[in-house]
């Protein structure tokens, strides 16, 4: 049932699946502006035709990668009385397979950063004024989830936090809630290697707003049809649910073993740093999960002197908060790809179509590593600096 608000929302993660679906029901149900926050633009081919066009008009999307802790953009976006949070990863893999970047960003990605983006709009939901929430939990962070260890312990307290905090708001007498959404399996999403679908999510979609818009506190999709039974076999003998669960995912052909992290390299000599070299990181990082960083030892490659000392500038570096490592650049940018398997390669769009960077084109072009190529800053250059140093000699 079409519910006319004429208002505005914040969609985290609408970008894709789930979140695209909820979004595009929010803009039936008469929503006059929606901010999309997402790591990718929305793919304009998973909308249906009949929606594209309230979607470019109604929409403003911002790039953002979570991982980096990043929240001016939600100072900016206050005009809302809307929000839903749909983000998350993990893989079905034993805990010993997990990488150590894996574990954090997991941690951050489906809990920590969740938990902070709420705290930004706590004032809206404890308010007397009507604020519809919605956050996308798991139906992993009900039951024991073994081989989904850390995303399972993530989102369990995430679910926890969810249901304390509707606890602090009851008890407080106030109106809002926040609806923890738990699904086991949501068809039609790319987050279990399926492919997005719009057809296929619009009623799991529909019926999220539908009691985010009663004020309900836990929506398990398919409760009554699946998710009863198995949250009472749960109950009466966690180990051998657990068991039967560990079981299940390994028969079942789940497993996966390959990490999901997005691995990013970029080089450069970083003499005279800058907010040209701050806005290379920082949307290096924007399309990474782990950004590395080489540090040429001179400018010499380019002919250029260095002011600031190796160790100094690779400290300076090492300080900015989208990058991750630090290391000596490599004497080709192709050989990170041996040391580190990164899956992006990162430089300014004038070495686009250079002798250099059409070999690493073609170094790359089987091995699933793509060559990202980013604007320079206008009106800022470390050469501009070196020129102005000089003519004050």
């Amino acid at each position: 049932m079409k519910k006319e608000i004429n208002t505005k929302a914040l969609v985290v993660g609408g970008n894709s699946g789930i979140g695209l679906a909820v979004t595009l029901v929010l803009l039936a149900n008469g929503y006059s502006k929606i901010y999309i926050l997402g790591k990718d633009e929305p793919n304009l081919k998973d909308i249906p035709i009949d929606c594209l066009k309230d979607f470019n008009e109604r929409t403003i999307f911002f790039r953002i990668n979570l991982l980096t802790e990043n929240y001016e953009v939600f100072e900016v976006i206050q005009d809302i009385n809307t929000l839903i949070i749909s983000v998350g990863f993990g893989r079905v893999a034993p805990f010993e397979e997990l990488t150590e970047i894996e574990i954090t960003n997991l941690v951050k990605c489906n809990e920590l950063v969740i938990i902070n983006i709420l705290k930004k709009y706590y004032s809206n939901i404890s308010s007397s004024e009507p604020f519809y929430c919605a956050v996308m939990g798991s139906f992993a962070g009900h039951v024991s989830s073994p081989l989904f260890s850390v995303y399972g312990a993530a989102k369990a307290g995430l679910c926890r936090f969810i249901e304390n905090i509707n606890l602090e708001l009851i008890a407080q007498k106030k109106l809002n809630r926040i609806l923890d959404v738990s699904p086991g399996f949501l068809e039609g999403t790319r987050f279990d290697g399926g492919q997005n679908d719009m057809s296929k999510l619009s009623v799991t979609a529909i019926e999220i707003i539908n009691r985010m818009f009663m004020k309900e506190i836990l929506y398990i999709p398919q409760f009554d049809e699946i998710y009863k039974e198995i949250i009472e076999h749960y109950r009466k003998d966690p180990v051998q649910f657990g068991i039967s669960s560990y079981k299940y995912k390994i028969e079942s052909g789940r497993l996966n073993h390959t990490p999901q992290v997005t691995i990013g390299y970029l080089s450069g000599t970083f003499d005279l740093f800058h907010i040209g070299h701050l806005n290379l990181l920082k949307r290096a990082k924007d399309h990474c999960d782990y950004l590395i960083v080489g540090v040429h030892e001179s400018g010499a490659w380019k002919g250029k002197e260095t002011f600031i000392s190796f160790n100094e500038r690779k400290a300076i570096v090492q300080s900015v908060r989208y990058v991750d490592k630090v290391v000596d650049s490599f004497l080709e940018d192709s050989d990170a790809y041996n040391a580190y398997h990164i899956d992006k390669l990162f430089v300014g769009d004038d070495y686009k179509g250079s002798e250099r960077f059409s070999k690493y084109e073609k170094y790359f072009k089987n091995k699933n590593v793509q060559i990202i190529y980013f604007p320079y800053t206008k009106g800022v250059s470390s050469t501009q600096l070196r020129d102005h140093i000089f003519r004050k000699k």
